[in-house]
């Protein structure tokens, strides 16, 4: 019997195991069912190179559990090990000390990844006792038994075994019982083995018993594994059903994926794999950590942001490289150039795609484009140079449901829709129903209007407004038709300065007091043929209102009220109507008003006239009190005057009825006030 010491500079080596270099004490069961696998295919290898010529027989990789001993035991039938392997692969983990070992490959991992021991001592994450019992393929090899209890003495000793490969024991620990569960080894085998090279039996499979009335073992094994899968497979060998078969496999629970793209190169880098574009409408990081990354079909992580662009992580399916750089525990990206390399190169086999897809097929791309919006636009937002792609087959539909390239679209409205300072003006919409009557009104004009109602929409507005030439994206309802594009200079309001003042506080004053809402009246000469009232909402402001929910350091706008304007056309004839009858009603009751008005205001006007001839300094106490007192007395009487007229409104139903069809227009006339406005509709019927 042989003994010593695992060489190791510390007597801390397992802590250090457990703290630094794995993420989740399940590793242990991925990283000894991948030795087991490597061994398996090291022996293939020897047999084809003609240096093994015995029968490889089967070369099932087995997992078996014993709760009553508390063990877990993986066999394989691979090259097995001789003392002096065991001595070298096992004994020597050349650790120069625990900083130094993590300093030497924190930037380089890929000269540890897949070294037997390291793997190997995952097991002690796990287990208060580990055996290896092991025969190597050699002739004349004997089997040959190591164990170790968690420190650093080991013990090697003659063994039992008839046939070539290793079963690795483990010893489980009291506080790590769950992992003696058959569940749980079955689920941590689906996660992290499904599709290993070596095929994996774990246990029996089960058919039901009429006799026992329970679920018993057959003599069949139960494998675990596909050791085939779809990505190692060349394309041009498969179908779109086998594509759509894998996805189910993969993802049990989701819809039909649009299509997918089959990744396979081998310079200058090794990447193969199948990336799935699924139905996305909203709920972005719902959708994340769907791509599955593995390394020569062990699995790695669903956590691939280091390696794919940020919008990327919304596709789903499979990657498998041997050179994405891995921390030693195998389950960390390192970020480095190769890694760089690699993302770029996804993301432009991504757009290679999405454009031969369009090209081929433009009318299938159309009818995926709702689902394909969102990742676009994401895309474009996060990559520049995936814009610099997508905008050739990113598409823009209007309300009518017809699709566009952004250059047909162009083309499509450089005649109609510049203003006069030559600027290409993109009219849209966020909802067909909600504004009808504005869409109405600008195709109406000759106008076409995009429905953008998309969850970045609003985001990507702001981008093609900086990658389009003179170009600016107005929403249909955010002010009356002719100021959307203005052709030419406003026409001239034919009322009064007092008869618009007087008009705008006769509506004014009859706004209704809505939460976080701020209602602005102007009054506008939009011609008889217009509506009589319109309400808009500023694009700048709602924009930014918008953005502040996808963006921090903007909440200062999602707190701001809503400001909306509500424009009355001088031209219509209810208008006039509410006007000249304001004038008769109240004629005789704000004479008074407006001449002791006019007379306070040309007193304060001579009042400033004088003092502004004298220093600050000059002027008396009697000067200032007389220039606040008319002050006052001007304001008194405005507020008089708003008064006669807002009491004039209160009683007026056409007043009313004119605010209420502009809030009923915008969905925002409900409860207690649209009962009041039903009512009063019956009444000005009869």
């Amino acid at each position: 019997m042989q003994k010593g010491n695992i060489g190791v500079t510390t007597e801390n080596i397992f802590p250090v195991i457990k703290k630094f270099l794995y993420s989740d004490h399940e590793i242990f069961l991925r990283e000894m069912v991948s030795n087991a696998v490597d061994a398996t295919q090291k022996l293939k290898t020897l047999a084809q190179q003609g240096e093994f010529k015995d029968e490889l027989g089967d070369l099932t990789v087995r997992i078996s559990l014993d709760a009553d001993k508390g063990t877990i035991t993986i066999s394989d039938r691979g090259i097995g090990m001789t003392e002096d392997e065991i001595d070298k692969y096992i004994n020597q983990i050349a650790f120069s000390g625990v900083n130094d070992f993590l300093e030497k490959y924190k930037d380089n991992a890929n000269n540890i990844i897949g070294h037997f021991g390291l793997g190997f001592y995952s097991s002690f994450m796990v287990s208060k006792k580990v055996e290896i019992i092991t025969r190597s393929y050699k002739e004349g090899s004997k089997a040959v038994k190591w164990s170790c209890d968690g420190s650093p003495a080991y013990e090697i000793d003659e063994a039992e075994r008839e046939d070539r490969g290793s079963d690795i024991i483990l010893y489980i620990d009291d506080d790590c019982k769950e992992f003696l569960e058959k569940e749980r080894i079955q689920q941590l085998l689906g996660k992290y083995c499904k599709f290993m090279a070596v095929p994996i039996a774990f246990g029996k499979k089960q058919e039901w018993s009429s006799d026992e009335k329970k679920m018993v073992d057959t003599q069949e094994d139960n494998i675990i594994n596909n050791v085939d899968p779809l990505w190692t497979k060349a394309p041009s060998s498969l179908k779109d059903e086998d594509y759509q078969s894998f996805y189910r496999t993969l993802y049990p629970m989701s819809d039909e994926p649009m299509f997918w793209i089959h990744l396979n190169v081998d310079y200058p880098f090794n990447l193969t794999g199948i990336l799935y574009f699924p139905r996305i409408k909203s709920n972005i990081d719902l959708q994340r950590n769907k791509i599955q990354l593995y390394c020569n079909q062990v699995f790695v992580t669903d956590q691939v942001e280091g390696i794919v662009p940020e919008f990327l992580t919304l596709l789903h399916g499979v990657i498998d490289s041997p050179d994405i750089p891995l921390n030693v525990s195998r389950s960390y990206l390192q970020s480095d150039r190769e890694v760089k390399k690699i993302s770029t190169y996804i993301t432009k086999k991504v757009a290679d795609r999405l454009l031969s897809i369009f090209k081929e097929d433009r009318k299938q791309y159309e009818e995926k484009w709702d689902d394909l919006k969102l990742f676009i636009n994401y895309g474009m937002l996060s990559e520049e140079s995936f814009y610099d792609r997508a905008k050739e087959f990113s598409l823009m539909k209007d309300t009518e449901g017809k699709f566009f390239t952004f250059d047909e679209y162009k083309t499509l409205i450089e005649g109609a829709q510049k203003d006069k300072d030559g600027n290409l003006i993109y009219l849209y919409a966020t909802d067909k129903e909600e504004q009808y009557s504005y869409i109405q009104a600008a195709k109406d004009k000759g106008y076409s209007v995009l429905l953008l109602d998309g969850q970045l929409d609003v985001p990507a507005i702001q981008m093609l407004e900086q990658k389009f030439e003179k170009s600016r994206f107005t929403r249909v309802d955010s002010d009356i038709i002719d100021r959307l594009i203005v052709k030419e200079d406003a026409p001239k309001n034919n009322l009064t300065e007092d008869e618009s003042a007087n008009l705008s506080q006769v509506f004014r004053s009859q706004m209704p007091k809505l939460e976080k809402t701020e209602f602005m009246v102007e009054v506008q000469s939009l011609g008889e043929s217009q509506r009589p009232v319109v309400i808009t909402q500023n694009e700048w402001m709602r924009r930014m209102k918008e953005m502040s929910r996808f963006q921090q350091g903007m909440n200062f706008y999602a707190q701001m009220p809503d400001s909306l304007n509500l424009v009355l056309n001088a031209d219509h004839p209810l208008v006039k109507r509410v006007l000249n009858d304001c004038k008769e009603t109240t004629a005789e009751t704000l004479k008074p008003i407006e001449a002791e008005l006019k007379g306070q205001e040309a007193r304060l006007a001579a009042i400033r006239q004088q003092q502004d001839k004298k220093k600050p300094e000059e002027l008396t106490q009697d000067d200032k009190d007389m220039k606040v007192e008319t002050e006052k007395a001007i304001e008194e009487q405005k507020q008089k005057k708003q008064g006669v007229l807002s009491d004039y409104a209160a009683k007026n139903d056409i007043v009313h009825q004119l605010i209420d069809l502009a809030l009923l227009q915008n969905g925002m006339l409900k409860g207690e006030a649209l009962d009041k406005f039903l009512k009063r509709s019956v009444e000005l019927i009869k």
